[in-house]
């Protein structure tokens, strides 16, 4: 063996064994997150920091320095295959943040999102933005030290935004977002003085628990969710975990007064984890396996929850089925009062309920608050009031509580800052993927109507699915749909839709 295949073996040994810690780390977060006692919560978050620690002090290690530094050198990087290029670019750029952050600040970091996930959950339960908010404000410190450390790619806030879409930068949204709002505001305003509007009273009705997880888990299977290679549980916030191909867990919340929420969460988080279910076998055990960025990703949720699971020609197939799990609850409904019903346009205060339209409100809000907090404009303690006026300015509508309000939503708690965005570039990534989508496979909304669901995952997986993280989301979107990120295809799409339903 030449010292070349000796050190790329070493190398990709690491990779997988930091994989390992990775995967062991992703399997207690998702027994936090669904059934861990109480009284676990602080032991096992110490044990997440010295595993994550530990992950950690390998990814930084002067083992993996060596490998980086011989590997690249010009007449060994010549020799390599676009595998392993791939697998040192993504080694190099973790390892060069990774290196400007002691071990200590990381360790005592994980222990403090781990700690805050659990006091999240229970404020929220609570509705007391008091008992969370010391633990938002040593997180949010402790972001700016680390990019203080990473250095700034312009403004703080575009060091975020770049974990989750890499070249992602506050003027780009700046920019698409406008694009987005300017179009879409007149939209929702039109719908609001439609006298056209959708009866959703049946929705609200009393719906047990068993035949929501039914109806649940028949749709994940018609979509392609490999139950050999995952699980669907409960939870406070749903969520999807991809350990690895083999095993991609996602979570569910039953509400008893609302039939819609649980299946749409179901199915969003049954988007994400087609991806991650379909990623190559030969990616497994290195750094590559996983979604290529968070836009990417949620683009895949959105499309399947949004673009297929609220589409007329999903219920044209599935009506039947939903009313013969709710036996008697829907006899009087007509599957087009249904689906004009799921597809209601109302400002509403909690974003995971919010409808397609209204729903990129609720992340450019997020968005906004975010920029804010990181350009020092906006603190912490601000946080509850600087929401509620937002809520009004862009919804026209104000939480009552905290729990409706600022502490919906998980993400902040795990230090998830510039993950929003991601939820809005996945709408418009999923428009550009939709209208490919038709132009190479154009009876896609017959097999919708048909329940043939398979050829459209099988489609994705050839076309994004199964290259994991190979190809950088610009990359992604321009081989699948022939242009950049364009979000003129969102506003196509939706003003069709609604066009429709609302008949503008």
């Amino acid at each position: 063996m030449s010292e070349l295949e000796s050190k790329l073996n070493g190398y990709r040994n690491l990779v997988k064994k930091i994989k390992g810690y990775e995967e062991a780390v992703g399997l207690i977060y998702w027994d936090m997150r669904t059934g861990l006692p109480k009284k676990g919560v602080e032991s096992r978050s110490e044990t997440v920091g010295i595993l994550s620690t530990e992950m950690f002090k390998l990814s930084v290690s002067d083992e993996m320095g060596g490998y980086l530094d011989f590997l690249e050198q010009e007449e060994n990087r010549g020799q390599l295959d676009a595998l392993s290029l791939k697998m040192l670019q993504e080694s190099r750029k973790e390892y060069d943040r990774s290196k400007k952050i002691p071990p200590e600040k990381y360790q005592a970091y994980v222990v403090l999102t781990s700690q805050a996930e659990s006091v999240w959950e229970e404020a929220k339960h609570t509705s007391d933005w008091g008992l969370f908010e010391p633990y938002l404000e040593k997180i949010v410190a402790a972001n700016h030290v680390f990019i203080d450390l990473w250095g700034h790619k312009g403004t703080k806030y575009n060091t975020l935004l770049d974990m989750y879409e890499p070249g992602m930068t506050e003027e780009k949204l700046d920019q698409v977002f406008g694009a987005l709002r300017s179009k879409l505001v007149p939209l929702v305003a039109a719908i609001g003085k439609s006298a056209h509007k959708p009866d959703t009273s049946f929705l609200k009705q009393t719906f047990a628990k068993e035949q929501q997880k039914a109806f649940s888990l028949f749709i994940l299977e018609q979509m392609g969710y490999d139950f050999e290679a995952g699980r669907l549980d409960e939870t406070v916030h749903p969520f999807a975990t991809g350990l690895n191909p083999g095993d991609v867990r996602i979570t569910t919340c039953y509400l008893p007064d609302d039939v819609v929420s649980a299946l749409f969460g179901t199915i969003h988080e049954g988007g994400h984890a087609l991806y991650e279910q379909n990623i190559s076998t030969g990616l497994v055990g290195t750094n590559l396996c996983g979604g290529t960025s968070m836009g990417i990703h949620e683009s895949q949720s959105r499309f399947w929850e949004n673009m297929v699971g609220r589409s007329g020609a999903f219920w044209s197939r599935y009506y039947s089925e939903l009313q013969r799990i709710f036996e008697g609850q829907f006899d009087s409904v007509s599957a087009e009062d249904f689906y004009r019903a799921i597809n209601e346009v109302k400002p509403s205060l909690i974003r995971i309920e919010a409808d397609e339209l209204t729903y990129n409100l609720h992340i450019m809000i997020r968005y906004e608050i975010e920029k804010a907090l990181f350009a020092g404009t906006v603190r912490v303690a601000d946080l509850p009031e600087v929401w509620n006026a937002k809520y009004k300015e862009y919804l026209g509508i104000e939480p009552a509580d905290a729990a409706e309000g600022v502490l919906q939503d998980v993400h902040w708690s795990g230090g998830s800052f510039g993950y929003f965005p991601s939820y809005a570039l996945g709408n418009m990534y999923a428009a550009q993927i939709r209208h490919t989508l038709i132009q190479k496979l154009p009876e896609a909304e017959a097999l919708i109507g048909k329940g043939e669901l398979l050829p459209i995952k099988d489609w994705l997986v050839g076309e994004i699915y199964q290259y994991g993280m190979l190809h950088t989301p610009g990359e992604i979107i321009t081989r699948v749909t022939g242009e950049e990120l364009n979000p003129d295809y969102l506003v196509d799409y939706l003003t069709a839709k609604y066009t429709d339903i609302y008949k503008l």
